[in-house]
């Protein structure tokens, strides 16, 4: 790189005092630079005439290529140093829902303070989905509920979400500080579909009590077991985040009994070395979840 430099620069200045006073080197160390090259080359670069140093039919000839290859290393350094600084890139995370909204918008946050350059991209999917992606490199991370046995991917537990209800305000419910299987025999219950961790994990539940009620409602989504309860549809049950979630909106929370816990995970692909920008994600989820997880079983 640097004897492209020395060359282009002397090629422009028609000397190498002048060429070395650009590049802020030394006169000899530029000369030698020029050795260097020609002798590398097997031909004269320059000639001088007088005190100028004329170019040779050879320089000539290689100029348009050397100057493409010295833009093209100039352009993989800075590459490189931003990739480095974190001023260019991609991160591209997948998450089930109720994380996408309930927790990593907090990390994406404070992600972009720290790296304002990276273009993050964040889906949102089933956790079967967020596993195939990050299995086939088409995310960087993943954050799901539940755990997968995906042998092309390893898992990281962040934390333990606890399955709880969602009430109205003024639900007759509402008065208990926490609630039981039974208490919801005669309540029309509202889950995510059995599909989910936290829907499988209610119905597993609800198998084993025999004057349990039955769900009437099956949602895809917290936000909408959220919207439901805010209509007076019925008592949702959701995990940590969704219920983080229902509390911003006013709703009422209480945690159930038996208690139902819920792994939160981070997946990555197995024998791949991240990048500094997915590694400084990781840190700041890792961080993020353990305060949320600390602040839903807190305030539950």
């Amino acid at each position: 790189m640097r004897d492209l430099q020395v060359f282009c620069a002397i090629m422009e200045c028609g000397g190498v005092t002048q060429a070395a006073q650009r590049l802020r080197i030394s006169q000899p160390a530029a000369s030698k630079m020029l050795r260097q090259a020609e002798d590398r080359l097997g031909f004269q670069l320059f000639v001088r005439e007088g005190k100028r140093l004329v170019p040779t039919a050879e320089a000539h000839a290689l100029l348009p290529e050397w100057l493409g290859a010295a833009a093209a290393l100039d352009g993989v350094s800075r590459l490189a140093d931003a990739l480095r600084k974190g001023r260019s890139g991609r991160l591209a995370i997948a998450a089930v829902p109720v994380l996408a909204t309930a927790l990593l918008p907090y990390v994406v946050q404070a992600f972009r303070t720290r790296q304002p350059g990276i273009l993050v991209s964040l889906r949102a999917c089933t956790a079967l989905e967020a596993a195939h992606l990050v299995a086939d490199h088409r995310a960087d991370l993943a954050v799901i509920l539940g755990q997968s046995a995906d042998p092309r991917i390893e898992r990281e537990r962040l934390g333990t979400s606890t399955i709880g209800c969602v009430l109205h305000p003024g639900h007759p419910l509402v008065h208990r500080r926490r609630l039981s299987l039974l208490d919801l025999a005669d309540q029309p219950v509202i889950s995510l579909s059995p599909q989910q961790p936290v829907g499988a994990l209610l119905r597993q539940a609800m198998a084993l009590e025999p004057h349990m009620g039955q769900v009437v409602v099956e949602v895809s989504q917290s936000s909408i077991a959220c919207a439901l309860v805010r209509t007076g549809a019925g008592v949702a049950v959701l995990d940590g985040f969704g219920l983080l979630e229902a509390r911003t909106q006013g709703l009422s929370v209480r945690p159930l009994q038996p208690v139902l816990p819920l792994e939160v995970c981070l997946l990555r692909p197995r024998h791949h070395a991240q990048s500094i920008p997915a590694a400084l994600f990781t840190d700041l989820l890792r961080e993020t979840a353990r305060e949320a997880l600390a602040e839903g079983h807190g305030r539950g």
